[in-house]
């Protein structure tokens, strides 16, 4: 029997209204946020923008690109490119925007880095599990080997000069999802900058968040992570940022429990089944969402230890944060002195 935890309105990062200077308050915002909820790739997108006259205006002009994007990169939505490439597989190119060709070309940079641990043609094996969409089970052996088969990034065709994307094997699933919406966040960040826009916030689903500028008064942003084992708005420390990148990927955002056995939504492409390492999240510190969102994923995948040699080892200022099941927090040495635990539950480990 399977018990299916749908965990999703908990947000893996939480903006706090603190200030970012001690106990010095900041001056006080001239105007309250104008905010707008959209939808793409399955996913709940908030944007707040802050001292914007043309609040209204960029916000229409996001739902545009939005539903553009969409209609592009989207897996699930009938019609899409990406929907048409995988109709196709083994058939026959698609050709696609220049957004899917950027897209695609990145996830193929990705797996290619990652030696594999980030795949985008694991949609097949997504599909087989169904985690979050009802209807959660562990699979057949003989099922779970028969998409773990067609799952290969190298056998992703894409032409850039026509435009094209073709998948070389019948059955394969390409999906975008692991860097699809960090694309369209930084897209819209791009958008929010290039109009002049100072101070604002932009939510993937609670799990993925872009801080543009500084608060309205000034201040940094104080960012609280959540702590897997609690409810929503319960933070395991905070972090103050300015115009960057958070992204969180954890085994308590989806999943279900069969037989007295926990299987979460974050696939491990050489196995076919939920990665098993002993941590319950990994959040990533970047300049861009893209980066964030398949650094999180693959990240996770490799483990603690080779995950945190990873990270140390970029050369950029990316940073990361490991929580492992036993309640122990790492951090790459950029967080150590700006990470603060606020939970008794958990040590960080120095």
């Amino acid at each position: 029997m399977a018990v299916i935890c749908g965990l999703l309105a908990i947000s893996s990062v939480i903006v706090s209204g603190c200030s970012g200077n001690g106990d010095k308050p900041g001056k006080q915002a001239s105007t309250e946020p104008v905010a707008r909820q959209y939808y793409i790739f399955d996913t709940v997108v908030n944007i707040k923008l802050y001292d914007d006259a043309k609040a209204e205006e960029h916000l229409d002009h996001i739902d545009t690109m939005l539903k553009t994007l969409d209609k592009e990169l989207s897996r699930t939505l009938e019609g899409s490119q990406l929907y048409k490439v995988n109709e196709e597989a083994g058939k026959q190119p698609v050709e696609v925007s220049e957004n899917t060709v950027a897209v695609v070309k990145r996830s193929i940079a990705y797996a290619e880095d990652s030696g594999g641990l980030f795949d985008p043609t694991v949609g097949g094996l997504v599909d087989l599990w169904n985690i979050g969409n009802g209807g959660e089970h562990v699979p057949e052996p003989e099922d779970l080997q028969r998409e773990l088969n067609l799952v290969g990034y190298k056998d992703i065709v894409l032409d850039e000069a026509k435009r094209t994307v073709f998948l070389k094997r019948p059955g394969m699933v390409l999906d975008l999802g692991g860097i699809g919406k960090g694309y369209a966040a930084d897209e819209v960040a791009r958008y929010l900058r290039e109009e002049g826009v100072k101070s604002a916030l932009v939510d993937l689903g609670g799990s993925s968040i872009i801080v543009i500028g500084s608060k309205p008064n000034g201040d940094s942003w104080n960012i609280g992570l959540q702590d897997p084992d609690s409810s929503r708005g319960i933070s395991v420390g905070t972090i103050r940022l300015n115009d960057h990148v958070i992204d969180t990927s954890g085994i308590y955002e989806r999943y279900f429990i069969e037989d007295g056995v926990m299987y979460h939504h974050i696939l491990d492409p050489r196995t076919g089944s939920p990665a098993q390492n002993d941590l319950k999240s990994v959040t990533i510190l970047a300049d861009n969402a893209m980066d964030a969102d398949a650094l999180s994923t693959f990240v996770y995948v490799m483990g603690l230890e080779d995950g945190l040699q990873y990270m140390e080892n970029l050369g950029d200022d990316t940073e990361a944060m490991f929580i492992t099941a036993d309640d122990k927090i790492y951090v790459t040495s950029g967080l150590k002195d700006s990470f603060q635990v606020s939970s008794a539950q958990y040590t960080l480990v120095e």
